[in-house]
Parts: structure tokens; C-alpha cells; sequence
């Protein structure tokens, strides 16, 4: 036999530790959309909630202008250049100290007084912002109160009260000695729309917050799932196709495979189309042959006794020859799986106490041949090893089309490994919330270093809801089929009503 090795394990398999990728960005986003979604409009609900009940608030500001006083102009007029250039320096000195002038007593005090307010000059103060843009001799002195009328008159009386005390000499009150004035040169007006909350702004960046929140929040609960939860992440890691997804159904807890049991329900059609994809692998083998199948899974619970029991009745279903054998020595699982004898199988056969016909037996259809594992041996590993099992898979070839082996979870034993090399290699269950990411990433290494590619896997435990499960409730469902037929019968019963009218 040529060695058939054409399922590639492709870059999707390198470690998460090279970073996260927009795709990954993306996946994430489509893996935890809802969640993401919630978080943005809790963001954007709370930022709308605070901007229209916040207390709204109105700012006015009124302009003045510092010019040299008599003293300093007097300079100027004489001609003395080192008196004007040190007068300048001074101005620009003092014009620095106004935006805190503004905030004492000596200024508010007199403005308390004027407008009658309730404040003490600290609660004022706390509502007047004075700045000197640079490279000007203007002072800003803006108001910000929840009444805009207020906002202006508080303006208006802090701008002159300070002009007062800059343009008063401090020592004399002599208008006329004082080296700088300042006169108001615009006065506050009345605010038009309100300072605070600005609401295109503060909704603007609530949605840019809750956006960039629900990003965070898909990736946070991405990196905190441990657990294989898509079959976006099965793919990522295993690096190859999907062959089916199986929904988590209380059919599969019954002694029966779902194609016998429930033959029109979604598990079954499921199956099927496990079926069908099986039939694509792109696995050579010798003319005449029969397929091996290798089915494992990485953890033991994940599905892959039922998926091998269910998957050879898919098969035999459309009248191939297939012979399922249980060869999960240590924790046997198919004869119970399927409600057959198991006391012998697989065990006796290898350790030379039976023949094959001794133990095979017959299930459902003369086509389908089971078997079971037979009693736990002590050395697992060496029987299945051994050249008795190789000349055992041989000879089954030559007899059925296709043999799927349920193998033991790969971190109990490299059974899965040892067979996938014979038939080239292996189809991997992965249990949806049950599998380990990094477990599943090591064991992908591990049949990669032993040269056993992963030709398909099949996602199980899936959530019904998120694969089609409306068609096939529609196509298949008894109560669908009824209510149709009731609604075109009252459909017609109404016609003919009206007509009759």
C-alpha cells in the first residue's frame, strides 16, 4: 500500500501564542456576538441615561484686556526704551497671576454681594475658570451654573470686579497710578444651549465605548474558555474540515443508534451526512479493499463510541459491508453502547482463544457486524500492537467495505496512534464544552510527530438550535407536517367562505 498522506495539517495548527489575528478578531466576535452585543448597549444605555438626566449646566464668558497704566504709558511717550521693554516684561508678569486673582475673596466677595448669592467665595470660585491665551494680554473669566442667566451675570460681575482690583493701585487707590488696567472689551451673553452634558458628544463616545467594550469582552471570554466551544475552534486547532456536527439530543442516551431508533430525526440526518463526508476522504488504499476508519476523541465523555456506532449504521444503512469493532480495550464501550453480549471479543481473538467467528456478531442488517471488545486485558497495548490485529485489519479489508475502530482517548493511550498509522489516519470527536484546547493542540502535535494525519472531525454536543435545526423539524417532523396540512386545510375552509359570502 502507498502511504496516502494527503490531509494536510495546515498553519491553522501553530500555537495561539503568536498573537491574536484580525480573523481571530473575528471569530471571536461571531463566537460571543450576543454577549458583545449586550455589553455595547448596556454601555450605550447608561452613557444616554447619565447625558438626559445628568443636571445640565450653561457656561458664559466675558472677554477683557490688559494694557499698560499711566506710569508705564508715560514711558513710552519719553522715549525710554529700557523703561517701556521693562514695563512690558512687567505687564506680561502680571497677567500671568490673574487666572488665580480671579479665585480670592478680594474679587469674589463684591461679586457674593452684588448678585445676593448663597455661596461662600470658595463654592464661587468653584464655577469660575480664568485663562490668558497665550501670546495675548486677554483674561477669559467664564461662569459655568445650571442657570444660564446666572452663568452670564457671574461673568459679567467677576470680569469687572477684577478689572477693579488690577486697575486700582493697591497702595494709594489711585486709578491713575496703577501700572496695568483692565477693561472688559466683551461682556458674557446669555448662553444658547447648555455646556454640559453635550449629548452628541457624551452618546458619541458611549458608542465608541460600548464597541470597543464588547470587543474586550468577547476576547476576554474567549481567552478565559478553555474549552473547545465552535467548531470554529476544532478547525483552527485540528486544521482540517469538519465531516459533521451532532447535536446534543436525549436520542443518543438510548441503547439504540439514532438511524434505527429515530431515522427522520435531526441526529440521524446528521449521521448521514457524517456518512456522505466520509466517503470524500481523500485516504488511497489497495483495489478491492475495504476502509479502515480510526475514530478517537482526546478526553474520554466526548462522543465517540456513539459517533462509531452511529456512523457504521449510517453506512451500513445504504448496504455497504461494515464491521465496527470496539478496540477500546481499556474502557469498553460498544457492546453496551449497542445492547449486545460483550463478554467476548477483540481480547480473545488476539490473545488466541477464539477465531473471528466465534465473537463477530450480526446487528439490525445482515451487512452490519459488530465486534465488541470482550473482557479488559492486562496488556492492552501489546495486543493491539501485535501482529495478529495487523493480519486481523487485513483480513477484514478483504471482507468488508468499510471497518470503523473506536479506539481509546488519546491521553489515556496511543492505541489511536498505532492504528491511524495502518489506515493512514485518524477521525477525531470532539466534544463541544468538553474538549481541552491546549489538550487538543498538544495531541494534534503528537499525531503529527508520528506522521497520522487527522483526516476529519466531528464536532459533538452541538447546540441544535445552531444547525439548521428548523429544516429539518420542517422536513421531517410528524407535528410540523400536521400543522402544515391543518393551516392549508383552514386556508381552504376560509376560501370557500368568502367565496360563499
Amino acid at each position: 500500500m502507498n502511504v496516502p498522506v494527503k490531509t494536510s495539517m495546515n498553519a491553522n495548527t501553530s500555537s495561539t501564542d503568536d498573537g491574536i489575528t484580525l480573523g481571530d478578531l473575528v471569530t471571536m466576535l461571531r463566537k460571543h456576538l450576543v454577549g458583545a452585543i449586550v455589553t455595547c448597549l448596556v454601555v450605550v444605555f447608561a452613557t444616554a441615561t447619565y447625558t438626559f438626566f445628568a443636571p445640565k449646566k450653561y457656561e458664559s464668558t466675558a472677554q477683557l484686556l490688559a494694557m499698560a497704566g499711566q506710569s508705564i504709558a508715560g514711558d513710552a511717550q519719553s522715549g525710554n526704551i529700557s523703561q517701556l521693554s521693562a514695563g512690558a516684561s512687567y505687564i506680561n508678569s502680571q497677567i500671568a497671576t490673574y487666572p488665580q486673582l480671579v479665585k480670592t475673596e478680594a474679587v469674589l466677595k463684591p461679586v457674593i454681594d452684588k448678585l445676593n448669592l448663597d455661596k461662600t467665595p470658595a463654592q464661587l470660585a468653584s464655577q469660575i475658570t480664568a485663562t490668558n491665551p497665550s501670546n495675548t494680554m486677554m483674561v477669559n473669566i467664564t461662569a459655568e451654573t445650571r442657570d444660564p442667566k446666572l452663568s452670564r451675570d457671574v461673568a459679567n460681575a467677576v470680569a469687572k470686579s477684577l478689572s477693579t482690583q488690577v486697575s486700582t493701585n493697591l497702595e494709594t487707590l489711585d486709578k491713575s497710578k496703577a501700572p496695568v488696567t483692565l477693561s472688559v472689551v466683551q461682556e458674557a451673553q446669555l448662553p444658547t444651549s447648555q455646556s454640559f452634558p453635550k449629548t452628541k458628544l457624551f452618546l458619541a463616545a458611549g458608542l465608541v465605548l460600548g464597541i470597543i467594550l464588547g470587543i474586550a469582552y468577547a476576547v476576554v471570554r474567549e481567552l478565559l474558555n478553555t474549552k473547545v466551544s465552535s467548531t470554529q475552534d476544532a478547525r483552527s486547532i485540528l486544521g482540517t474540515s469538519a465531516l459533521g456536527t451532532i447535536p446534543d439530543d436525549e436520542i443518543l442516551d438510548t441503547t439504540q443508534p439514532a438511524i434505527i431508533s429515530q431515522p427522520n430525526s435531526m441526529v440521524a440526518e446528521e449521521y448521514r451526512r457524517v456518512r456522505t463526508n466520509l466517503s470524500f476522504l481523500n485516504v488511497d488504499r489497495e483495489e478491492g479493499k475495504g476502509q479502515l476508519i480510526v475514530i478517537t476523541s482526546v478526553s474520554p465523555s466526548e462522543g465517540k463510541t456513539t459517533t462509531s456506532a452511529n456512523t457504521a449504521v449510517a453506512l451500513a444503512e445504504l448496504g455497504k459491508k461494515v464491521l465496527l469493532i470496539d478496540a477500546d480495550l481499556r474502557h469498553p464501550s460498544v457492546a453496551h453502547e449497542m445492547g449486545l453480549n460483550g463478554a467476548s471479543g477483540l481480547v480473545h481473538i488476539l490473545s488466541g482463544q477464539l477465531s473471528p467467528t466465534d465473537v463477530v456478531q450480526s446487528y439490525w442488517k445482515p451487512n452490519l457486524h459488530i465486534l465488541p471488545a470482550g473482557k479488559r486485558p492486562a496488556n492492552a497495548s501489546i495486543l493491539l500492537n501485535s501482529t495478529t490485529m495487523a493480519l486481523l485489519l487485513e483480513q477484514a479489508q478483504t471482507q468488508y467495505d468499510y471497518i470503523i475502530i473506536d479506539t481509546a482517548p488519546l491521553n489515556v493511550a496511543n492505541d489511536a496512534v498505532i492504528l491511524g498509522k495502518i489506515a493512514y489516519g485518524v477521525v477525531m470527536v470532539v466534544g463541544k464544552n468538553r474538549a481541552d484546547k491546549r489538550e487538543l493542540q498538544e495531541n494534534v502535535e503528537a499525531l503529527r510527530t508520528a506522521q497520522v494525519p487527522i483526516l476529519g472531525y466531528v464536532l459533538n454536543f452541538a447546540d441544535p438550535k445552531k444547525i439548521h435545526a428548523h429544516n429539518y423539524y420542517y422536513y421531517y417532523s410528524d407535528d410540523a407536517g400536521a400543522r402544515n396540512t391543518s393551516r392549508r386545510r383552514s386556508s381552504r375552509s376560509n376560501t370557500r367562505d368568502r367565496k360563499e359570502r
